[in-house]
């Protein structure tokens, strides 16, 4: 699966440049792969033109290896928009880190009304590891990450983000509080179930989708964007035309341009068809 540069143009029917794909929920099946429908329509459209970006919330350490599996030598926008990665070159070409001060700030003041929090650690970097402070339950068995880190270790080495968890509060609520209190200091994303993230404040995938699309020379105007969670509403914004996935978060569904079919169900693939059809 290559989502490599466009070529000269645009075949008939078929009107966008860039297609950005999130990457759980989205172009993974909920088997962690991709279908051999869903392939062949993105090899078709790269070969009427367009090129193809996976744009996810996971961090490069966290994506490589799953690019790598996929054959993707393409650009991918990892870490919320943080890393702009090739992944052909296995090279980090542009990465921004959280200011750590504003963000034990921002933790202070979150904790200070919702009550403590769980907490881990995301490392800048191509191998940034993962830390798992007291208390934070694994996001998934299969994403390698160090449990049981000492709180101030969290803080040791440059980071991308933050992970918060609270013992009570589902995702949503959460992420609603933290924007709330502290939407000043960080930028706040619910990602997926027990996924509730403090960012760089003003990072988002539409800024790291919009930095590798210029370095292809390409627009939001030619960007058709498919997304499931409020992460993408972002991209969405960015993009001419946002396809959530059936079964998206409602936040993602309320500002979709049209919802195709689930992931599961080759959503990306019927979309791509029916464009390249000219339909």
């Amino acid at each position: 699966m290559s989502g490599t540069a466009p070529g000269p143009g645009a075949a008939p029917g078929f009107p966008f440049r860039l297609v950005a794909t999130d990457l759980d929920g989205t172009l993974l099946r909920s088997d962690d792969t991709v279908s051999v429908r869903t392939r062949d329509a993105l090899a078709a459209a790269t070969a009427a033109g367009a090129a193809h970006i996976v744009v996810t919330g996971r961090a490069v350490p966290w994506t490589r290896h799953v690019l790598d599996e996929l054959g993707y030598d393409g650009l991918a926008v990892c870490g919320q928009g943080a890393q702009v990665y090739h992944a052909g070159e296995h090279r980090l070409l542009t990465s921004v880190t959280l200011d750590r001060q504003q963000a034990r700030l921002a933790l202070e003041k979150i904790e200070t009304e919702t009550g403590p929090l769980a907490v881990a650690a995301s490392r800048d970097g191509l191998d940034g590891e993962v830390l798992l402070g007291p208390g934070y339950r694994p996001i998934g068995e299969e994403l390698p990450a160090i449990a049981g880190a000492d709180p101030d270790e969290l803080w040791a080495e440059p980071l991308n983000k933050l992970y918060i968890q609270h013992p009570e509060l589902d995702d949503d609520t959460l992420a609603d509080a933290a924007r709330r209190i502290a939407g000043d200091l960080v930028s706040v994303v619910m990602a997926g179930e027990g996924v509730v993230e403090l960012l760089p404040l003003g990072l988002s995938k539409a800024r790291g989708l919009s930095i590798a699309a210029r370095r292809l020379g390409l627009s939001a105007t030619a960007t058709i964007a498919f997304g499931d969670m409020p992460n993408d509403i972002p991209m969405f914004a960015w993009s001419a035309h946002g396809v959530a996935m059936a079964g998206a978060h409602p936040e993602l569904l309320a500002v979709a341009d049209e919802v195709t079919a689930s992931n599961d169900e080759d959503g990306i693939a019927v979309v791509l068809e029916r464009l390249l059809a000219g339909l």
